[in-house]
């Protein structure tokens, strides 16, 4: 049940999908993978909204060079604590209600089941789709939807995988190539990118809205574009 404390802070999306959609938030885990760029504003967005538990994915360290587009980390991070402990500290700060767990490491095929058990919704914020295409496996395999997102310059692209009835990550981007290790971004496209990424976790708990299921969203913020592609 919602505490008085909760209703008050929630108060104004309660009244877009009620008590019992909060109480959906509250009572889920997402896995945020990868606390990046894309992974700031989700891991935000989705602690504002009352997400129960946050986990926080990443093997690295903030570096002076993410600093455009990864709000979660500060200069006082960096060279210090991995990006999950630095994430983890702020947003127990932000919202004291939830809770957030952490891993730091890289995932693999022989810890990935046990560092996503129990996990409700999955968030890819990567950055390679060797990783991604694992998140995928993991998620048709144990049948939890996976909202995937991407960017790059101005331009981003977010979709929902949900097994059984969407096509997997594979089948979309049968041919694709590793970006090289640097890559051009602006801050405000992540911050675009991972705001819709976090409204998709949101759509899919409360059931409000439609999620991108069987559809791409591409976006150019340079020149104002967005569109849908149907993937069926």
């Amino acid at each position: 049940m919602l505490t008085e404390r909760e209703i008050e802070r929630y108060d104004r999306q309660i009244m877009i999908f009620g008590k019992e959609g909060q109480e959906k938030l509250k009572n889920s885990k997402v896995a945020v993978v990868g606390v990046g760029g894309l992974g700031s504003p989700v891991a935000y967005y989705l602690a504002a909204a009352g997400i129960g538990t946050l986990l926080l994915i990443d093997e690295q360290e903030p570096e002076l060079s993410n600093l455009n587009r990864q709000i979660l980390h500060w200069e006082e991070d960096l060279g210090k604590n991995p990006k999950p402990l630095s994430a983890k500290w702020k947003l127990e700060r932000f919202n004291s209600d939830i809770k957030i767990e952490t891993f730091v490491g890289r995932l693999s095929e022989e810890n990935i089941d046990s560092v996503l058990d129990g996990v409700d919704i999955i968030v890819d914020c990567l950055d390679n789709f060797g990783t991604r295409f694992l998140l995928d496996d993991y998620a048709h395999r144990r049948r939890v939807p996976l909202v995937h997102g991407a960017v790059e310059g101005t331009y981003g692209q977010v979709t929902t995988i949900f097994p059984g009835i969407t096509k997997s990550l594979r089948e979309i981007f049968p041919n694709v190539r590793e970006k090289k290790e640097k890559f051009p971004i602006l801050g405000a496209t992540a911050g675009v990118v991972g705001a819709i990424q976090a409204m998709e976790v949101i759509k899919l708990l409360t059931g409000i809205g439609e999620p991108l299921i069987n559809q791409l969203l591409i976006v150019d913020l340079a020149f104002n574009i967005f569109d849908v592609i149907e993937l069926k």
